[in-house]
């Protein structure tokens, strides 16, 4: 009676709003979702190593482009959402979402210790009745694999004592349609009384939520909707350059595809991956079938080309710059847009960075301008965005368009620069001799 006595207190809490929730990991995942729950009347604990982003939340102020000051406020003077270093908080919680990061090591295996540290705090102070899910991206078995024994170790059993849950975070950042809100919702528990209680929480404050038959589907979902965007990028990435050696124009060749009205969806070129997700979520799922004695040859290919395309953007400069009788080394370049995509300034794996390297080791003097990015604090980088005036485009031996900002005046870019090479197909419609495109 007891075990169901655990279900129906937390079903009770959840429908009546009474529920607290803590989300460990407040950046791009987990600010967005905590201010979902506390907007819909949940009180929620955000957790944080970060003593920066503690402060900010407790000002009020938001540091994601996606949250905007005023939202991040209201629920905090509501006192709503609050926030802290101390894990301790979990002792008087209900649910707990994991938002923590997953990134690759330099050898393109899994890290997973942010998960792993995340678990063994949680098991610390976890009791009767409480909801787990995971949402950070991760390879397929890692909630039970991983999650479950580390919080098991307390005594307490999943699916009787506690519930555990894996749901894959679906964040676009600058999306201005696809919000927490109304983007459907992933979830696989353990076990169904998993399941439900899961959904039943994302429920509360998600439009759509999707049931799946276990925490590994749920897990392999995620990794399926990324993998699908990075394999069919690649193949687009390697279409621009055979158009390339048939001097055919990728773009036209695009837009004309795109008009069959089935069998065909337009993917379209780029610099190379950027992003938290796409450049790495195939090597999860790559590294998890290798375990299995699997080669996943189709996902490791669509990953060399996609990673190749910083130097094929290099060689594109290299001959713009022989054109002009010009050398890489001493040129002075210009790399427009630093974040990994437009109108954000998110630059998590931005292929800007690896141009701007590459180019820099070939001996060019390269600056930027990103009005989202004002300054470069990268391993290797350390750079000021500068103003784009006309003397800044016309001192420039080159011009490189790695990420199309909305706000970015491209008729005056053109009209300024010596020579442009285009990475985005920001310049269409303008003709000009100066435009090299990918």
């Amino acid at each position: 009676m007891q075990k169901d006595d655990n279900m129906l207190i937390l079903k009770d809490k959840i429908q009546n709003k009474n529920a607290t929730i803590a989300i460990i990991g407040m950046g791009y995942v987990g600010l967005p979702l905590a201010v979902e729950f506390a907007r819909n009347g949940f009180h929620v604990i955000g957790i944080d190593v970060d003593k920066k982003k503690i402060a900010s939340i407790k000002a009020g102020k938001s540091y994601i482009k996606d949250v905007s000051t005023k939202e991040l406020k209201e629920v905090v003077d509501k006192k709503l959402l609050t926030a802290t270093a101390s894990y301790s908080v979990l002792k008087r919680v209900d649910a707990i979402s994991i938002c923590v990061p997953t990134p690759l090591r330099k050898t393109k295996d899994p890290d997973i210790s942010y998960i792993l540290s995340a678990s063994k705090n949680i098991a610390k102070y976890l009791k009767s009745g409480q909801l787990v899910v995971l949402e950070s991206t991760t390879y397929p078995g890692t909630t039970t694999e991983v999650i479950q024994p580390v919080l098991e170790e307390s005594g307490l059993k999943v699916g009787a004592d506690f519930f555990l849950a894996f749901s894959p975070e679906r964040v676009d950042p600058g999306n201005k349609h696809y919000k927490t809100k109304n983007t459907p919702k992933v979830v696989g528990g353990v076990t169904k009384k998993c399941t439900k209680m899961a959904a039943l929480l994302y429920s509360q404050t998600i439009d759509t939520v999707i049931d799946v038959s276990s925490t590994q589907a749920a897990e392999m979902v995620k990794l399926l909707e990324n993998t699908f965007r990075s394999v069919n990028i690649g193949l687009v990435n390697e279409i621009a350059i055979i158009c390339d050696k048939l001097n055919l124009d990728v773009w036209e060749i695009i837009n004309a595809a795109a008009t069959k009205p089935f069998g065909f969806m337009p993917f379209y070129p780029g610099p190379g991956l950027g992003g938290h997700c796409i450049p790495i979520d195939p090597h999860y799922l790559s590294w998890k079938l290798k375990t299995l004695n699997y080669n996943a040859k189709f996902i490791e290919l669509a990953g060399e080309i996609n990673s190749s395309m910083p130097h094929f953007v290099i060689g594109k400069v290299v001959g713009a710059l022989n054109d002009m009788k010009k050398s890489v080394s001493g040129s002075k370049i210009l790399v427009l847009g630093v974040s990994y995509k437009r109108d954000i300034e998110d630059m998590r794996e931005s292929p800007a960075l690896d141009i701007i390297n590459l180019l820099k080791g070939q001996g060019a003097n390269v600056t930027y301008h990103d009005p989202f990015v004002p300054r470069l604090n990268d391993n290797l980088l350390k750079l000021k965005s500068v103003s784009l005036t006309e003397k800044v485009l016309k001192s420039s031996d080159c011009t490189i368009i790695a990420t199309d900002h909305t706000n970015f005046d491209y008729k005056f870019i053109v009209q300024n620069s010596k020579t442009i090479i285009d990475t985005r197909n920001a310049t269409k419609g303008i003709k000009s001799k100066k435009v090299i495109k990918l």
